[in-house]
């Protein structure tokens, strides 16, 4: 009982917040506006400035885990590479595999991995590390798939692609990993007053951004083209923790690197597949289905797995 126990705690605080963002859509408090113009602050503005903070803030000699960082950087890789592979084989609408392979592998990690390690541990821990081992590689992979896999490319390949690079190299977030990584790197400390004024927009992203998730929740979206958005839900929450999570401990991961770990392979699928897919020529529909669907059911799934890591000693 005391495992469950810590395993609502660490789960329930994040989704209720959620609910409470859908509730107040509903009442009509929030709009879509709202979601739209707090997303985009959130991506632009206290995301980039909590991971520079938190970056900036590690002892990158006490700190970085090579271990770690390898184990996320691959795991990345072989997902994204295995899925994509896989739905070539299997999904007969090819229309569909851009948006599918971006669901599926691709989580909210940024929001909900410092979320839930601050919800446990009080601090974000090896969550940055994370999230500079992942993130990039989940931005450039999700371009690359929706470029190649878009429906209106044809004949704009190289036009694209030279959007899409761009995109990359101007992404806020990768931008505030970056641009943190000289001040762990060289060890230079942030002035008082600068520090005072990061902490004011980083200490709002995750609360804002948890709020925005749940007002921008639309369930009637999860119905469209069911099926495939539940294969890709089933990947994205349970196949790829599943396989991965065993080889983290047998590899001696333990505490926060856990949590990371199993955040960044069993996170929900992010809002931002559905930007992406529906700007770059994928099917928005499925992507809708596969945030909204994974939105739905992660509450469940996560809190069983921190349940299963509690109680066998992991976490």
């Amino acid at each position: 009982m005391d495992n469950f126990i810590y395993s609502l705690n660490a789960t329930v605080p994040i989704f209720v917040v959620m609910l409470v963002g859908w509730i107040l859509r509903q009442r009509g408090m929030l709009n879509a506006n709202f979601v739209n113009v707090a997303d985009r602050f959130n991506f632009t503005v206290t995301l980039p400035i909590l991971l520079f903070r938190d970056i900036a803030s590690m002892d990158i000699m006490r700190d970085f885990e090579l271990k770690f960082f390898l184990f996320c950087m691959i795991a990345t890789i072989l997902c994204f590479g295995i899925i994509w592979a896989f739905s070539e084989i299997f999904l007969k609408d090819k229309s569909m595999i851009g948006s599918f392979v971006q669901g599926s592998f691709r989580g909210s990690m940024a929001v909900l991995g410092i979320a839930f390690i601050q919800n446990i541990y009080g601090n974000a821990g090896l969550a940055p590390l994370m999230i500079v081992a992942a993130v990039p590689l989940y931005n450039i992979f999700s371009v690359i798939v929706l470029t190649l896999k878009g429906n209106d490319n044809e004949g704009k390949e190289k036009e694209r692609i030279k959007s899409a690079l761009i995109g990359i190299c101007t992404n806020p977030i990768i931008l505030g990993i970056f641009a943190g990584l000289p001040f762990a790197l060289f060890d230079i400390e942030i002035p008082g007053m600068a520090l005072k004024t990061l902490n004011n927009f980083a200490n709002m992203a995750t609360p804002l951004a948890l709020i925005a998730i749940g007002a921008g929740f639309e369930l009637h979206k999860a119905l469209g083209k069911i099926n495939v958005a539940t294969a890709a839900t089933i990947i994205k929450l349970i196949l790829q923790p599943a396989v991965f999570l065993p080889i983290a401990v047998m590899m001696g991961f333990r505490d926060q690197a856990m949590i990371a770990i199993l955040i960044m392979l069993g996170a929900p699928a992010t809002p931002t597949c559905y930007i992406m897919a529906k700007n770059m020529g994928n099917d928005s529909v499925l992507a809708s289905g596969i945030v909204v669907l994974s939105m739905l059911v992660s509450p469940v799934t996560i809190t069983i797995w921190i349940f299963a890591l509690k109680s066998l000693a992991f976490i």
